[in-house]
């Protein structure tokens, strides 16, 4: 096993580092969504954000750790694992191009809720009554952002959703590889996994970007991507994650710009009271972690 790094004591600074990565995060669904409404299929846009991800993560870590980065110590699980990434970032590629970028981030903050009901039957972790009912309670939030009584409702809310689901299964999978792979290892094979199924999808009904700011933007997508994914693992290096986890809700904040600055589309009150409903229950989820875990 190559490139397992020691813990350190930077817990402002990992804090500051993760709400980097969120941003970061969020300009991954910015540029897709860009993308998407530029004309460009899906399936390529998806293909750009890993094939990035894979050249900056080879540029990396192979200087530092030769060929040894690619060796994994469960290959099994690292490859579901990586599928798990690469159908949910299908998902919510699809479900962008027909959604505000802030109703498919606020959906996306349920994913600490189906996380803590997915490690009960995969991780054996125990939930006792009050997270179930804070569960419960969240998901009565993604239904008043979803609004599936009303005009509002749009069936790509579903593949919001189902994208959150296999997200979820995605980060239950790095819970069983930690401390059993370097961050390079699962870097490197999520990138590559992704970039060669899709080669072959992609490459027939290939689009060129039709203008130099989609150019732009067509190749920065994956430098998002691997950035992010880097600066989240060094802020789990740096900081408890039980200290880390608020600051994903920060989301809300850079996908607010987002929708409002580069697409001229504003939250709407259901959005932000649903959001509000699901970072409460999250927030109260993350509480009794902490405080089971003596944290």
């Amino acid at each position: 096993m190559v490139g397992v790094l020691p813990r350190e004591d930077k817990t402002a600074a990992g804090i500051g580092i993760m709400v980097l990565a969120v941003a970061l995060f969020t300009c991954i669904d910015t540029s897709a969504k860009w993308l998407l409404i530029a004309g460009l299929p899906a399936l390529q846009v998806v293909f750009a954000r890993y094939a990035g991800h894979l050249l900056v993560s080879l540029i990396v870590y192979l200087p530092q750790e030769g060929l040894d980065a690619l060796r994994s110590q469960s290959p099994g699980k690292q490859f579901l694992r990586s599928v798990f990434l690469l159908g949910s970032t299908i998902l919510n590629f699809i479900a962008l191009s027909y959604l505000p970028i802030t109703i498919t981030t606020t959906i996306q903050f349920t994913m600490p809720i189906m996380v803590t009901l997915l490690a009960i039957p995969m991780l054996g972790e125990t939930v006792g009554l009050r997270r179930v009912i804070a569960v419960c309670v969240g998901f009565s939030g993604v239904l008043v952002v979803t609004q599936p009584w009303s005009a509002a409702w749009h069936p790509a809310m579903l593949l919001s959703v189902a994208s959150v689901l296999v997200a979820s299964l995605y980060f239950v999978m790095t819970r069983m590889l930690a401390g059993i792979e370097s961050n390079a290892t699962q870097q490197l094979w999520s990138s590559a996994v992704s970039t060669t199924i899709l080669l072959p999808f992609v490459i027939k009904g290939w689009v060129w970007p039709p203008d130099m700011q989609a150019w732009m933007v067509f190749m920065a997508i994956g430098f998002f991507g691997a950035t992010g994914h880097i600066a989240a693992t060094t802020a789990h290096r740096w900081a408890d994650a039980s200290l880390l986890s608020p600051m994903f809700y920060t989301q809300i904040v850079f996908a607010a710009f987002a929708g409002i600055f580069v697409f001229g589309t504003w939250p709407t009150v259901y959005t932000l009271g649903g959001g509000a409903i699901i970072i409460g229950s999250g927030l109260y989820i993350w509480a009794r972690e902490r405080k089971v875990k003596g944290g």
